[in-house]
């Protein structure tokens, strides 16, 4: 159970499919291999083991987040000057607006 204010390790997918290359391919130690790369739990790396034989490369995946979400960096900035522009149209109709008031006002006089 975490206790509070706990921190936790985040290890890239990287460098837990280079933890298991090296148990399948090499050979080495689970403790072997978590000195190597810097793994303060060992059991972690057992961890590793185990879901990439049930899952393969997968199992390393990041799922995090909402999956349906695929906007890219430049959807966004899209929106986003898209967004402006709106703005900015809305801004000039009643500037506009404004603008005719004050003449036909004049007109009147």
């Amino acid at each position: 159970m975490a206790i509070k204010g706990q921190k936790f390790n985040h290890y890239p997918e990287s460098l837990k499919i280079e933890a298991v290359r090296l148990h399948k391919e090499e050979g080495w130690s689970q403790q072997r291999i978590a000195d190597h790369l810097g793994i303060k739990d060992r059991d972690r790396v057992k961890v590793w083991i185990r879901k990439f034989r049930e899952g393969g490369y997968e199992a390393f995946k990041d799922r995090r987040g909402d999956p349906k979400r695929t906007e890219t960096e430049q959807e966004r900035e899209v929106r986003r000057l898209q967004m402006e522009v709106d703005v900015l149209k809305k801004w000039l109709q009643i500037l506009n607006r404004g603008v005719h008031n004050t003449n036909t006002s004049s007109l009147i006089e």
